[in-house]
């Protein structure tokens, strides 16, 4: 029987991706393990390998396709003893036939989902044809089987209280994928009667829309300008940024920060680093950075106060044992933020080299998934641009994220006496449901500590 290769979903962020270059050929044998493409997602270019032993049969989608749906089949095998050129006709026809098998049982979905419309919104009482719930929930319950879905699919239909097993799925073999689960979640018909909007009142104000592309190009001349395409990391940068700021409670704590003894400190530790040889002649061990001992002072503060080292979830409080920092780095095209892991364990100097293997990787969309996925609180720093203070937004799964703006020489009091003082204005974004304004402040006052009492970082 032919065995199909479907495009991974190689984040939980991937909706599409690019098959940037095969790297094997119709006719080549493969087996579990071997590197068979290259795929370019929405923040790297990563190696996928065969999990299946077999002959490549047919190379169904070329080398160089941009926007290649997750679950999309990209290549057939012919397995053991099967005749490669018969595994190439028949290879896609399992995913051809979905379609067809949810079509058909969109009368009896109809049937189903009749007395639940005839009482919901007359918009709503449209949803169920549109996103077929009820057939493949009939065909798993009659077989005993369980619901076909990809686990990215599972965890959003789980998160949004939606029936995994009530949607009809799109993928090949009718696999549910994350499309469907939100194709469910915006028509409303696979919700639970408790996760349903109340009606809005009378008289009240439609949500606000964005402006349609047409609406946006009527308000420009005609000439005077040109259309970009969005890339995958521009769509998926948008899309969770508007996540985050309509389904995150924020709010933002700001203050200032004396630098003079941590430049003092940066300066001695690396002019006492060792020297290495290296095919470039003899190099310092290690360069610190203003931004490593960022890193280390925000991983010490969360460890100073746990109960601010958390992620929130409708059902938990996830408590961290660890301060896994991610560190915003701009990249063309958008960011990405690769994540230094038990940063409150290492040492300045192990962040430090650790840091810039990060960036560099990050900026040639070499990291692995597991870099810049997850993460516990992230530091972002426009300081070098001259930026005086912004406030960052959150990117779940933290309930924390630090901005930090450029440090500058200002005029100070203290002791009754005006002084020249370095100072570096932060401001921290937080999740209200996960951290509260006074331990939002505690961990600041914290990281402040940190920053201007340094040699504390050393021991």
């Amino acid at each position: 029987m032919p065995i199909n290769i479907t495009m991974p979903a190689l984040s939980p962020t991937m909706e599409e991706g690019n098959l940037a270059k095969w790297l094997v050929k119709e006719g080549d044998k493969v087996s579990p393990g071997d590197v068979i493409a290259e795929i370019e997602t929405d923040k790297a270019t990563m190696e996928v390998e065969a999990v299946d032993e077999g002959i490549v049969a047919k190379l169904v989608v070329p080398a160089g396709t941009e926007g290649v749906k997750v679950n999309a089949l990209i290549a057939v095998l012919a397995a053991e003893g099967e005749d490669a050129s018969a595994a190439a006709k028949g290879g896609d026809a399992p995913a051809k036939a979905a379609p067809e098998k949810t079509e058909a049982a969109k009368p009896e979905a109809a049937k189903a989902e009749a007395p639940k419309a005839a009482a919901a919104e007359p918009q709503k009482a449209a949803a169920p044809a549109t996103n077929g719930a009820a057939a493949p929930a009939a065909k798993s319950e009659a077989s005993g089987d369980r619901a076909f879905a990809s686990p990215l699919a599972r965890r959003i239909a789980k998160d949004a209280g939606v029936d995994v097993a009530g949607i009809a799925g799109t993928g090949p073999h009718g696999r549910v994928v994350k499309a469907d689960v939100e194709a469910a979640i915006a028509g409303g018909g696979a919700k639970a009667a408790p996760e349903a909007k109340a009606p809005a009142p009378a008289g009240a104000a439609p949500a606000p829309k964005a402006m349609s592309d047409d609406a946006v190009l009527k308000l420009f001349a005609e000439g005077t300008y040109e259309l970009v395409p969005h890339d995958n990391m521009r769509k998926v940068i948008a899309r969770r940024l508007v996540e985050a700021k309509t389904t995150i409670p924020h709010f933002y704590l700001t203050l200032d920060c004396e630098l003079d003894a941590l430049l003092g400190l940066r300066a001695q530790l690396n002019a006492a680093a060792p020297m290495r040889k290296t095919e470039k002649g003899d190099v310092p061990a290690y360069k610190l950075s203003v931004n490593d001992l960022i890193i280390k002072a925000m991983a010490l503060a969360l460890r100073d106060v746990p109960t601010a080292n958390v992620s929130w979830t409708e059902q938990n409080m996830v408590q961290h044992k660890h301060a896994d920092v991610g560190v915003a780095v701009s990249i063309p095209g958008g960011l990405i933020t690769p994540i230094v892991r038990k940063a409150d364990e290492k040492t300045l100097s192990v962040i430090s080299n650790e840091m810039k293997d990060l960036a560099k990787r990050a900026r040639d969309r070499k990291l692995k998934p597991e870099e810049f996925q997850g993460g516990t609180t992230a530091v972002s720093n426009l300081g070098m641009f001259g930026i005086k203070d912004f406030a960052a937004v959150i990117n779940p799964p933290h309930a924390t994220i630090l901005a930090i703006g450029a440090g500058e020489e200002r005029a100070v009091v203290k002791n009754g006496e005006i002084r020249i003082a370095n100072i570096m204005s932060v401001t921290l974004s937080t999740d209200h449901r996960a951290v509260d304004g006074a331990l939002g402040a505690e961990l600041l006052t914290a990281f402040k500590r940190h920053i201007e009492n340094p040699m504390g970082m050393l021991v």
